[in-house]
């Protein structure tokens, strides 16, 4: 995929840029123009199009195919997403009966790989791009037992719990600032008995586990993943259990 970032659309005649690139690189299936004529720290605009390919592309990940929009998150080394991934569901120790939650679950990544082992699932995620992929995923992939909402996802959890409704396993994989304690908060309304935390940033990982352990659950076990070969920075995945 090749996504252009431009402060004005690309002049008429377009397919003469795009067969120009192609020639240049024909392994682009792909040309998204993303115009941004605002001067803000905003890196995006609202204008979007896509001149060449279907707008997306797809990977397949522990046996499932995703398909990635632009303005999706996605994991940027497959091979050890997977390690990841594995920590993270043997963290779950998911039986088959679960009713498991996957905040912040982007394209479905995390959800559908925990479908595979849970009762049924439920993907959160605020952004509809992402929501969208996430719901063609599991028509894809023809999992049954996910279903994606569009909501913040600490406000969906209190509302789940005003209801009456619970949840066994709470998969959470914010980006590197964390969560927040509004929805740690959230979080604990609802009282799942486990929470895999899946965490880009020791230092808020640990901000956040003080933030759970002093309310309610004990981290049993923590593995790092290395993620990002060369650089300093590593992903960990926590498993906590509610204390009785």
């Amino acid at each position: 995929m090749l996504y252009s970032v431009r402060r004005s659309p690309i002049p008429a005649p377009r397919n003469n840029f795009t067969r120009a690139l192609l020639k240049l690189h024909p392994e682009i299936t792909t040309i998204i123009q993303n115009v941004n004529d605002r001067y803000t720290s905003m890196l995006l605009g609202q204008n979007e199009k896509t001149l060449y390919g279907p707008g997306y592309i797809t990977d397949i990940l522990c046996g499932l195919r995703f398909r990635i929009s632009a303005k999706s998150f996605y994991q940027i080394n497959p091979v050890q997403t997977e390690v990841l991934y594995g920590k993270a569901m043997e963290f779950a120790e998911l039986t088959g009966k679960e009713t498991v939650i996957d905040a912040y679950c982007g394209i479905g990544t995390i959800g559908m790989v925990a479908a595979k082992k849970a009762g049924q699932v439920l993907g959160v995620e605020v952004n509809s791009d992402a929501v969208r992929d996430a719901r063609e995923n599991a028509k894809l992939n023809r999992v049954k037992n996910i279903r994606f909402v569009c909501a913040d996802a600490g406000d969906f959890m209190v509302d789940m719990a005003n209801a009456g409704e619970h949840c066994d396993v709470l998969f959470m994989d914010p980006p590197r600032a964390g969560s927040d304690t509004a929805f740690l908060s959230c979080a604990l309304t609802l009282a799942p008995r486990r929470i895999v935390y899946v965490s880009c940033n020791p230092e808020t990982l640990a901000r956040d586990l003080n933030f759970l352990t002093k309310r309610g659950y004990r981290a049993e076990k923590i593995q790092p993943v290395d993620m990002f070969p060369h650089t300093d920075h590593v992903e960990c995945v926590v498993r906590l259990d509610k204390m009785n």
